[in-house]
C-alpha cells in the first residue's frame, strides 16, 4: 500500500473507533508492534472467552496478527505509528488502556486529556531500572508485575522520588509458560552438543565484540552452533551477522536463524549463550536448561539505576541459571558448557525452584492478568469515555 494510502487507512480507523459507543470503550489494547501479540493474545483471549467482554485492539503495526482475528468481541483498528497514533493518545476516550508501550508521557504519546486508566504489562523478566529509562514507569496507573523484583524496584523509586503510589498487581509471564508447554528434549548431549547463540543487541555486545572468535571456538571444539540474532542487531548493524555468516557458512556445523517465531532452535539446543538479553531468562525458566552469560558491559538507559540500591535481576540471576564468563576467556567456553550439562537433573530442580520464587501465577498467569484488568475496567466504566460521544 503507499503511503498516502497507508495515511487514509489510519484516518479511517482513527475515526472508526472515535464513532464507537461509549460501551465499545471501555476496554483498549494498544499494540506497538506484530511481536506483541503472542504476548497479548492468552490475556485476550482470557477476556474474550471466559469473562465475556468486548475489547478495541488497537495495532501501529498493519502485519499485527491481532488485527485479523475472526472473533466478533475483539474490534480491530490500525492507525499507524506517526500522526493518528499521537492524536490517538492525546485524545483517547476509554475508561482503560492495556499496553506493553514503555515512557507514556515521556515522549511524543501522552496521556489523554480525558480520564483514562493506564495499565502496562511487562513483557520480559529483565528489571525495570537498569534497561529503561529512570521514568520509564512513572506515568501509568497500574503495573502488572511479572514478579517480585518489579514490585521492589517500583516502589523503591517512588519512595526515593516522592511518586504517586501505582497499583501494582501480581501478573507472571506467558512466554515462560508457553515455553514450559511446548518444550521437547533435545537430541542426546552425547550425540553433540547443540550451542544457540543468542545476544542482545548494541556495540558493546557478543556480535559486537567478539562474535567471530566465540562462533570459531565453539565450532572448533567440535560444538553445533546456531546463531540466533536479535532482530535489532540485523537493523543496525548488519555486517556484524553477515562477517560471521559468510566465514563459516561451508561448515555443516553452524547454522543462522534470523525469524523470532521460529522455536526449533530453543526447543533442540542444549545451552544457550547470551549477555543481557531477557532471553536468557525465558530459555532458563521455560526450557529448564543453562545459560552461559558473556560478562560485557550491562545495557542501560538509565544513568541512575544504581540509587536504587536494587541489583538489576537480570544480574541476579545470571550465576543461578548458569554461568558467567569474562569477555577475555573465550576460550574456556567449551569446557564451562560441558560442566553447566553435566547434571541436568539437579539443574532443572534449582531452577524449579527458582522460577516459583520469581515469577508470579506460574501456569495461570494471563487468567491473573485478564482478572485484573476486567476489574479495573468495570471499576472504571464511564469515567473517560464522555458525555454523549
Amino acid at each position: 500500500m503507499s503511503r498516502f494510502g497507508s495515511f487514509v487507512g489510519h484516518w479511517r480507523d482513527h475515526r472508526a473507533f472515535k464513532r464507537l459507543p461509549a460501551a465499545d470503550r471501555n476496554l483498549v489494547v494498544v499494540s506497538e508492534s506484530r511481536q506483541d501479540w503472542h504476548h497479548h493474545a492468552e490475556i485476550i483471549g482470557e477476556l474474550t472467552g471466559r469473562l465475556g467482554r468486548k475489547l478495541c485492539y488497537i495495532a501501529s503495526d498493519p502485519e499485527d496478527p491481532g488485527l485479523r482475528q475472526d472473533d466478533p468481541s475483539i474490534l480491530p483498528f490500525c492507525i499507524g505509528d506517526g500522526f493518528f497514533r499521537i492524536l490517538f493518545f492525546q485524545t483517547l476516550q476509554a475508561d482503560v488502556m492495556l499496553t506493553q508501550l514503555l515512557d507514556l508521557q515521556n515522549k511524543d504519546l501522552k496521556r489523554s486529556v480525558h480520564s483514562v486508566h493506564y495499565v502496562f504489562m511487562f513483557h520480559s523478566l529483565v528489571s525495570s531500572h537498569m534497561a529503561d529509562h529512570a521514568d520509564s514507569l512513572d506515568h501509568y496507573d497500574t503495573i502488572l508485575c511479572a514478579g517480585p523484583h518489579h514490585e521492589r524496584e517500583i516502589r523503591k523509586r517512588e519512595s526515593l522520588r516522592s511518586l504517586p503510589a501505582k497499583q501494582l498487581l501480581p501478573h507472571g509471564y506467558r512466554r515462560v509458560e508457553q515455553l514450559m508447554a511446548e518444550r521437547r528434549e533435545p537430541p542426546p548431549v552425547d550425540d553433540g552438543i547443540h550451542v544457540l547463540l543468542a545476544p542482545s543487541w548494541g556495540d558493546r555486545t557478543i556480535l559486537n565484540l567478539f562474535g567471530d572468535e566465540l562462533v570459531g571456538v565453539l565450532l572448533d571444539a567440535g560444538f553445533r552452533v546456531t546463531l540466533r540474532p536479535h532482530f535489532q542487531t540485523r537493523w543496525n548493524s548488519p555486517d556484524v551477522i553477515d562477517s560471521i555468516i559468510a566465514r563459516y557458512r561451508d561448515n555443516s556445523l553452524f547454522g543462522v536463524v534470523e525469524e523470532m517465531a521460529e522455536s526449533d532452535s530453543l526447543f533442540d539446543s542444549h545451552v544457550m549463550i547470551t549477555d543481557w538479553s531477557g532471553a536468557g531468562m525465558d530459555y532458563g525458566f521455560g526450557l529448564e536448561k543453562p545459560v552461559l552469560y558473556f560478562d560485557v558491559p550491562p545495557k542501560s538507559r538509565n544513568d541512575e539505576w544504581q540509587q536504587l540500591e536494587v541489583e538489576p535481576f537480570e544480574s541476579f540471576i545470571r550465576d543461578k541459571i548458569g554461568a558467567v564468563l569474562a569477555p577475555d576467556r573465550v576460550g574456556e567456553a567449551p569446557a564451562v558448557i560441558r560442566e553447566l550439562l553435566d547434571d541436568p537433573e539437579q539443574f532443572r530442580r534449582s531452577v524449579q525452584q527458582l522460577r516459583e520464587e520469581w515469577v508470579f501465577n506460574v501456569g495461570t498467569s494471563s487468567a491473573a492478568a485478564a482478572d485484573a484488568v476486567a476489574k479495573i475496567a468495570d471499576e472504571c466504566r464511564g469515567a473517560g469515555t464522555g458525555a454523549g460521544t
